[in-house]
């Protein structure tokens, strides 16, 4: 269990890794690929880029879902690692708007969209095959570490960006230090897929197929007879509310430092960072818990706390941003939007799987997850940022996240069942 654990979250850590890097350089990366002549169009435009990864990760979930129900677990998310350790490393080469005219904008869109799709099969891919491994009464526990990877892919891409900029200078990191991050991507993913070949197949998947029982259409099945309304059931009373606790804690937060509230870039990075250090830990214990208490209590609790506290939060993140930034302050209400984002994450990788049968829970619990993670959590850092930009009020980026978080909750509270002594088949 110990190396499936590690092995399928390295695989996703390194994915998340990669996707990150871009939303988290995404202030160099608007003046590298982007017209020169207007900074706020060109930082919305590489929002938008960043966003468009996101938008087609569903795509990717039922193309790999398909292979991961047909073919198996362990061949999807081998070919999810090695798309994305390409597309990533070819941003980290590809020449800038100065070189290359507008070809440069367009060929990063396409390189976002193969990363949006490797995405979409592996990160529920990962959660199915901990789960087909993990003991009846720990599936919570075991999930919850997958849950974590994105957490800490975030951080290990904050801790590169700031090593990288530290030993190039702000000067030569602006200029071509910005690219070594996109680069150390091709090692971590050469690693990752060395440990991956060992593994064994899951075994629920094993006896399945023993007994021909594999799913001819996986994407038609997981949509047919009534699971087309538990999809509509888990994307809107759990997924979206998930989906926006979680980028409004670790993204927006980051954002709103630099953009709105001028914080200067390694104190709003030091924040962040301090803040994903102390708060990935509560992942697994809100995932642990889950298998003791449900996972609906602890997800829907998050829901209520992310709609009634959010606003209060970032008008004392803006009072700690004051002046001379209170960096233990900023850590501090950073690290309380991370651990609500762990009450709605940890649990929820067995929620989703208990909820489908083995025959399309790749596909089902992919799809789904990436459906909501992409559309409603993928588009925050644009859709905050357009509404700060529209109205001149810096809180009304937090608008969305709060109206998603209290319809997911009404939702999930009136819908969402909880699995019947978290049982799979």
């Amino acid at each position: 269990m110990r190396t499936v654990l590690i092995a399928s979250c390295a695989g996703s850590m390194i994915e998340w890794y990669d996707f990150f890097i871009f939303g988290s350089l995404a202030t160099i990366l608007a003046q590298q690929f982007y017209p020169p002549n207007n900074p706020t169009a060109s930082f919305l435009e590489t929002l938008a880029t960043f966003a468009v990864g996101f938008a087609v990760r569903p795509i990717g979930a039922l193309f790999f879902g398909r292979i991961g129900d047909r073919l198996g677990r362990k061949k999807a998310f081998l070919t999810t690692l090695v798309v994305m350790g390409v597309s990533t490393s070819a941003i980290g080469l590809l020449p800038g708007f100065a070189s290359i005219g507008f070809l440069a904008p367009i060929t990063l869109v396409a390189l976002r969209l193969i990363q949006g799709l490797a995405l979409g099969g592996e990160y529920g891919g990962a959660a199915v095959y901990v789960a087909e491994h993990a003991p009846p009464g720990r599936r919570g526990y075991y999930t919850s570490f997958i849950y974590t990877t994105a957490t800490v892919g975030l951080l290990v891409s904050l801790l590169v960006i700031l090593a990288t900029r530290r030993l190039t200078g702000e000067t030569a990191f602006a200029a071509w230090g910005w690219r070594i991050p996109f680069l150390v991507s091709s090692i971590l993913v050469a690693i990752s897929y060395a440990v991956r070949r060992k593994l064994e197949e899951s075994p629920m998947f094993t006896e399945l197929k023993s007994r021909g029982r594999t799913s001819e259409s996986p994407v038609r099945d997981a949509f047919g007879s009534s699971r087309w309304k538990l999809m509509l059931v888990l994307l809107f009373g759990v997924i979206a509310g998930h989906a926006v606790t979680w980028y409004a804690g670790q993204f927006y937060a980051l954002f709103f430092l630099q953009t709105v509230l001028k914080v200067p870039f390694g104190t709003a990075y030091l924040a962040v960072t301090i803040a994903l250090v102390f708060g990935t830990p509560f992942f697994v214990l809100f995932g642990a818990l889950s298998d003791r208490l449900g996972r609906k209590p602890i997800i829907m609790l998050a829901f209520l706390l992310t709609t009634t506290t959010l606003y209060p939060t970032y008008h004392l993140m803006a009072r700690a941003a004051t002046g001379t930034p209170n960096i233990p302050m900023l850590a501090g209400l950073i690290f309380y939007q991370i651990v609500l984002a762990a009450m709605c994450t940890g649990p929820l990788g067995a929620l989703l799987v208990e909820a489908f049968p083995t025959s399309v829970r790749y596909t089902g619990v992919s799809f789904v997850h990436h459906a909501g993670t992409g559309w409603f959590g993928g588009f925050l850092p644009l859709i905050a940022t357009a509404l700060v930009a529209r109205t001149g009020n810096p809180y009304a980026g937090l608008w969305y996240p709060i109206g998603i978080t209290a319809l997911t909750l009404i939702i999930g509270v009136t819908f969402v069942r909880e699995p019947k002594e978290h049982e799979m088949t």
